[in-house]
């Protein structure tokens, strides 16, 4: 059994390994293919151009078992900075222990430190044991509006070239950071 979270961090460069290794179980949890070379250049992008945060758990044997990225974007509606919890992972063997649980309330305070209005999260429907920790610790789920989405790149497609995504990702952060 996993001992419990000891240490919650904000991930740097030094920590790329072990975040990704996390983040890549994460896309299996929800049926995506075993891709460590796509994990590590997501990951590392993430962490060189500071575009995200990623909070990592640790337990009392400093391993890494979970970790929350969190994206900030902007509320039209609140006329103020928000933050989009996107990702958050707990490995199998650390579910249990308080690490999710631990993983929200530290992003709830970098939240409130950073001074945005809301955070936002989405989870699968059936993804039951999520959805009763998110509302254990307040969050409330959306009954006013659908989200919806428009795949623009089909997998069949190549990546663009390196050059051209560094020229729209400077164009265009936050809304196709996700994407390319």
């Amino acid at each position: 059994m996993a001992k419990n979270v000891n240490t919650i961090s904000v991930a740097t460069i030094n920590d790329a390994h072990e975040v990704v290794l996390l983040f890549n179980a994460y896309r299996m949890f929800y049926a995506q293919a075993d891709g460590l070379p796509l994990a590590t250049e997501f990951i590392r992008h993430r962490l060189q151009q500071n575009d995200s945060t990623i909070l990592l758990a640790r337990n009392e044997a400093q391993q890494a078992v979970g970790f929350c990225q969190m994206y900030p974007t902007f509320c039209s509606f609140a006329a103020a900075p928000i933050l989009v919890l996107y990702d958050l992972f707990v490995t199998p063997a650390a579910r249990g222990t308080g690490a999710g649980r631990a993983l929200l309330l530290a992003a709830h305070d970098y939240a409130k430190t950073a001074g945005v209005a809301r955070m936002d999260l989405s989870t699968a429907k059936n993804n039951l044991p999520a959805q009763a920790l998110y509302e254990s610790l307040g969050w409330q789920k959306d009954t006013h509006f659908f989200f919806y989405f428009l795949a623009l790149r089909a997998k069949q497609y190549p990546r663009l070239p390196r050059r051209a995504r560094r020229k729209i990702y400077t164009l265009y952060p936050l809304a196709l950071s996700a994407c390319l």
